[in-house]
């Protein structure tokens, strides 16, 4: 589980900052991979209780595994299967309490319980996802979702 030790404010001024830097460490970075790194390495400091951050790429046909911070996870999801799959095919950020419940759930890491899962569009265009991991149950929340979603925005107007 990663530790984010450096923020120790409230979790919203947390946020706040973490937004803030993502802008700085993206501001005028054409590459896509460096930014997508940037971010999962970002997400991976500053959210308590997660054991993976990181991004599956669409290709067209289905997401395939991009930059993260965790375990070795899984290369290839299909459209429509699992959360990543789900969120990437319905464009709505899937938020699970108990991954374990989900129908048709990809377990990657069996130490994870709970998810999140954001859709990256742009111009109306399926970019990938990022994808959340934590090992405890109903670790994610609306605060949590307004702030990932934010998040994505900002990364991908850059990208």
């Amino acid at each position: 589980m990663f530790e984010a030790t450096a923020y120790s404010g409230t979790r919203e001024d947390n946020y706040a900052t973490a937004l803030s830097q993502l802008k700085a460490l993206i501001d005028g970075e054409p590459d896509r991979i460096a930014n997508l790194a940037n971010a999962s390495a970002l997400l991976a400091q500053c959210l308590p209780d997660i054991n993976w951050s990181g991004f599956y790429l669409y290709d067209g046909k289905e997401l395939v595994l991009g930059p993260f911070q965790g375990l070795p996870a899984c290369i290839r999801i299909p459209m429509g299967r699992g959360v990543c799959g789900t969120a990437a095919q319905t464009r709505e950020t899937q938020r699970i309490d108990d991954v374990h419940a989900f129908p048709g759930h990809i377990a990657c890491d069996a130490a994870s319980n709970s998810e999140i899962v954001v859709p990256l569009v742009k111009d109306g265009e399926l970019i990938g996802v990022l994808d959340i991991d934590s090992p405890e149950h109903a670790r994610f929340d609306e605060t949590d979702q307004d702030f990932l979603e934010e998040f994505s925005r900002i990364l991908v107007a850059q990208l």
